[in-house]
């Protein structure tokens, strides 16, 4: 059993979903970040970072924090979404690598500063904009001739669809990207996606 330590943010939701798909038991633990939830001392215990998403694998009692360390240990857990192949293997951990050091950070500074600072600085806006369209860029030229980002589907979907499918939220359109917006489509039809993307 696995307990699931999230909320409702891009990065809760690759936990979720990453559960969803590989169809192991877990109970929901919500962590409300909005009440700093993360700083107690017994969530400090199991994250010292004081970050969601967090695990404990109770069949070895194993605490895994960042969403990345976590998408890779159910994946080697389960022998799902993440080749064996060296090669195959190394590019899912780059695009994984990709999504947590850039597409992660750059998105959520431009959804931070677009709509919840405090004060609009118009040049904190443009500057993460322009990242963030770069790396639609980026995604849609890999998705080319792909059906997901590195041929079959795996954790690097997994840990960049909440990330892209936060664009309306962002007043932002795919209609430019066509590539990335018809693996945004095919990834979102995904019954485990759907039920991941609802927890907690």
């Amino acid at each position: 059993m696995i307990d699931l330590y999230t909320f409702t943010t891009p990065n809760g939701r690759k936990a979720s979903v990453m559960l969803e798909e590989v169809e192991l038991p877990y109970n929901v633990h919500k962590i409300d970040i909005t009440k700093d939830d993360q700083f107690t001392p017994e969530y400090v215990a199991i994250n010292p970072n004081s970050k969601i998403p967090a695990i404990i694998d109770r069949d070895t009692d194993t605490a895994i924090f960042e969403s990345g360390a976590i998408l890779m240990y159910l994946a080697d857990k389960t022998g799902k979404f993440l080749p064996t192949e060296q090669k195959a293997r190394y590019q899912v951990i780059e695009w994984l690598m990709l999504q947590m050091g850039s597409i992660g950070p750059m998105f959520g500074q431009f959804n931070h500063f677009n709509m919840h600072a405090p004060e609009k600085i118009p040049y904190a806006i443009e500057r993460y904009k322009k990242e963030t369209l770069r790396l639609y860029g980026v995604l849609d030229k890999q998705l080319a001739d792909k059906e997901y980002i590195c041929g079959d589907y795996s954790i690097a979907d997994i840990a960049t669809f909440p990330w892209v499918t936060i664009y309306e939220i962002q007043e932002m359109t795919l209609d430019n990207h066509p590539n990335l917006k018809r693996w945004h489509d095919t990834v979102s039809n995904r019954p485990a996606v759907q039920r991941g993307m609802k927890v907690p």
